[in-house]
């Protein structure tokens, strides 16, 4: 998911000169010709700004944040990354210029219309200015990387953490495998979803041959918990278990 940054500088960064001062990531990131360089990240990059630090071979590049600045300090820059990004969303295209006065807010924006169900990428997003951010956005692309699109969502729209959901594991109407388990004894059956589900969400599954509803908690894909193993789930926030 992550694109590498390239490996090396030309010989001249080599000696790592003292830092020429503080310099800001601009709002919206971009590149015209898929040389990703240290000007078309930072406002102030100077001499700096020709350095070429990656490539972009698609609509939009992710960089670490982490090696950036370790680049940038390699040229002379200082970035204190004062809003502790983890990654950068390079997009291909001019950079748009915010109106005078307005967009003095960094926020994650979509960079193409998704459709319910898909699954975030990480050139689905890209920095931009706005007014003012929603109080769930989230400050860093990992918070919404990887979760599947809640509704239809439009490009340019900024990123709220309500546009999103954790990767659905269990559809409506497929059978899945419900085990229970207790003081070592397990036990397992075949029921048909009555609903999507999320690793670590509850949802109801019917008995074939009773027709009875069991409520359990989904764990990985055609598969879930019932009895004190989904209490224990449900008590603990399903804080051990990932989608994937």
């Amino acid at each position: 998911m992550r694109t590498a940054l390239l490996l090396s500088f030309c010989a001249a960064l080599a000696a790592s000169p003292a830092l020429a001062g503080q310099v800001t990531l601009k709002a919206d990131v971009a590149d015209s010709d898929g040389r990703v360089t240290l000007g078309d990240l930072f406002d102030g990059a100077g001499a700096a700004g020709d350095y070429v630090i990656a490539t972009r071979t698609g609509p939009t590049v992710v960089l670490d944040a982490a090696a950036v600045r370790v680049f940038a300090r390699r040229a002379g820059l200082d970035w204190s990354n004062p809003n502790g990004l983890r990654r950068i969303v390079v997009r291909g295209g001019a950079a748009a210029s915010a109106p005078a006065g307005r967009g003095n807010v960094e926020v994650l924006t979509w960079a193409r219309s998704l459709n319910a169900g898909e699954i975030v990428q990480p050139q689905d997003l890209m920095w931009g200015k706005a007014l003012g951010a929603p109080s769930d956005a989230p400050r860093d692309a990992d918070a919404v990387i990887g979760m599947a699109a809640r509704r239809p969502l439009r490009e340019g729209a900024t990123v709220s953490q309500r546009d999103v959901t954790a990767q659905q594991v269990i559809r409506a109407g497929e059978m899945v495998l419900i085990t229970w388990s207790s003081g070592g004894i397990t036990l397992s059956l075949q029921g048909k979803a009555m609903s999507a589900a999320a690793v670590g969400q509850t949802f109801n599954v019917q008995n074939p041959a009773s027709k009875k509803l069991i409520e359990a908690v989904a764990t990985a894909p055609g598969q879930a918990v019932t009895g004190p193993e989904a209490q224990r789930l449900k008590a603990a926030g399903s804080a051990q278990y990932a989608a994937r």
